[in-house]
């Protein structure tokens, strides 16, 4: 079943697939090591970003739950080596603007968003510790800091949350007694996707690029044809449901709560849709029950 609300079955079987192939394909270009040596860190990094896209994509579509880890080793091997290949190309400067949560929002959300999946996915601890070296900004931020130390209870904790908007409904939410956490979740969840269009603008530091919202943010709008939309999902909240064993049962079906990531074993939280081509794997159902019945009337003559 489609978990996004945008996108019929050939939209996401044509760029699942599509995404796939660019990741294998370029996974191989990258070990060639050719092209230009200034642009091989970004062309890694890039290509660690297509794994997590690949991960969203995969879960809007429908996908299995238990098959979206298997994307975070390419993810850490393509990120580390765009580290490797950055410590020799990008300045002082440019290390600082590109790992820094405080003056990059876009980093930010990115890192909450492979924290919360490493968690609700339980990834490997070998991963784990790749991606929290990869993450770096310790103590740096009241609320990611503590999900994080969920899972690594040396991480330390900073003083401050660094981006109050839409941010501060969550934390409200994980220091809230355990019977006013749920419709405090809620209300962060039905927030979320308005609220963070402008987070940038509710940090204390200025940021290192000026921009009106997250890169991924009009996905859904723009160039939706060409593949770009993955779904918009709050996965911060589930980051947190995992941590601190919250409950989120206000927020099962809600539009950007990705719930199933928490329930690999089904049922699905999210209501069907109706859509207007037929699912492929009932179409395969359907085929095999055609033949099987042709067996049957075979072995019963």
């Amino acid at each position: 079943m489609i978990r996004a609300p945008l996108g019929e079955i050939s939209y996401w079987s044509e760029w699942i697939e599509y995404n796939d192939d660019y990741i294998k394909k370029e996974s191989v270009a990258a070990d060639n090591n050719s092209g230009d040596q200034n642009y091989a860190p970004q062309f890694q990094f890039t290509l660690a970003q297509k794994h997590w896209h690949q991960i969203l994509r995969k879960y809007s579509a429908g996908c299995p739950i238990t098959n979206l880890a298997h994307y975070f080793p390419g993810l850490l091997d393509a990120w580390e080596e765009a580290e490797r290949l950055g410590a020799a190309v990008w300045t002082a400067e440019q290390q600082f603007t590109r790992h820094h949560w405080r003056v990059n929002y876009d980093h930010y959300i990115i890192c909450f968003w492979l924290v919360g999946l490493a968690l609700a996915l339980d990834i490997p601890d070998e991963q784990w510790h790749r991606l929290l070296a990869l993450i770096g900004n310790d103590g740096e931020d009241v609320l990611l800091d503590r999900i994080i130390a969920s899972r690594s209870p040396d991480r330390k904790i900073g003083a401050v949350l660094l981006y109050p908007k839409p941010y501060g409904r969550l934390l409200k939410a994980v220091d809230a007694p355990a019977d006013s956490q749920p419709p405090l979740l809620k209300a962060f969840v039905e927030h979320w996707y308005l609220e963070v269009r402008t987070g940038a603008k509710s940090g204390s530091d200025p940021q290192a690029v000026s921009y009106r919202h997250p890169y991924w943010y009009t996905y859904g709008d723009q160039n939706f044809e060409g593949g770009a939309y993955f779904g918009r999902w709050c996965v911060e909240a589930v980051a947190a449901v995992k941590a601190f064993g919250m409950d989120d049962s206000p927020c099962l079906g809600q539009e950007h709560y990705p719930g199933d990531l928490l329930r690999p074993d089904g049922p699905s939280t999210h209501p069907a849709r109706e859509t207007t081509e037929p699912h492929p794997p009932l179409a395969s159902a359907k085929k095999a029950g055609f033949w099987a019945r042709i067996f049957t009337r075979s072995s019963d003559r």
